[in-house]
């Protein structure tokens, strides 16, 4: 279930006008909005690299590792052999990363489902050039930049090329939708339009973290440092609850 974006804009504008600080505007608060939904996102991952290296928790509903595993698991996507030949230039050497795409997980090709080794550049020219680890159907390999995956195949065998039949797929985190609370005019008033309004994507468990996370920005663009002060150390009570 995703957190309801009128719900966070109402409780931010309850909690930001309490002292008669200022109004949130709703082109403000998108904005705000989508830079905390971001920023939470981003977290999950150093936060899955920081309680690795602890011990686990082994109670049921409270190992952090698998409540980050859960609030990523809404993330990721599998994409098929079609979907790898709309991206691909009809050379079949380069499939360019969309926006979408955070993280790539894996690619994986064949009826096997045989994964393909992804390297960074360094190691794939290496491999690319030595007789001993060049690519074979047993052993594909990629190269993955930030603007995206360019396939190796070797001098004898072309399975690699997106949209042959050859069952490419792709697996990856995506990134979340653009957030935006949407609203019509009515009498000099702006009204929440339920129909084009796009929630966040992040866990309901989000919420709260949310409505601190922006009423902090709010603070600080309406330059109430009462208000960020505050919703600061509200979000930093709220985060710690979560890691102890």
């Amino acid at each position: 279930m995703a957190v309801s974006i009128d719900t966070v804009y109402q409780r931010v504008l309850a909690l930001a006008n309490k002292e008669q600080r200022g109004y949130v505007t709703p082109q403000e608060f998108n904005l705000f909005a989508n830079q905390a939904q971001m920023e939470m996102f981003e977290q999950y991952f150093y936060d899955i690299k920081q309680f690795n290296r602890a011990a686990g928790n082994t109670q049921e509903f409270s190992d952090p590792l698998s409540i980050l595993y859960e609030k990523i698991g809404g993330f990721n996507v599998i994409r098929p052999d079609a979907w790898m030949a709309a991206n691909m230039p009809a050379s079949g050497t380069f499939l360019q990363i969309p926006r979408e795409i955070y993280k790539v997980g894996s690619v994986t090709v064949g009826k096997n489902a045989q994964e393909v080794e992804l390297l960074n550049s360094k190691d794939f020219n290496a491999a690319s050039r030595s007789p001993l680890t060049t690519p074979t159907p047993d052993r594909p390999i990629m190269e993955i930049t930030w603007k995206g995956l360019r396939i190796q195949n070797g001098p004898d065998f072309n399975f690699l090329t997106a949209g042959s039949g050859n069952d490419l797929s792709i697996s990856y985190i995506k990134r979340p939708e653009k957030v935006e609370w949407a609203y019509v005019v009515v009498n000099d008033k702006a009204l929440y339009n339920d129909n084009i309004s796009v929630d966040f994507e992040l866990h309901q468990s989000e919420e709260t973290e949310l409505v601190y996370k922006i009423l902090k920005f709010a603070g600080i663009n309406l330059k109430a440092s009462e208000v960020a002060q505050v919703a600061s150390a509200m979000e930093d009570s709220q985060v710690q609850k979560e890691k102890i």
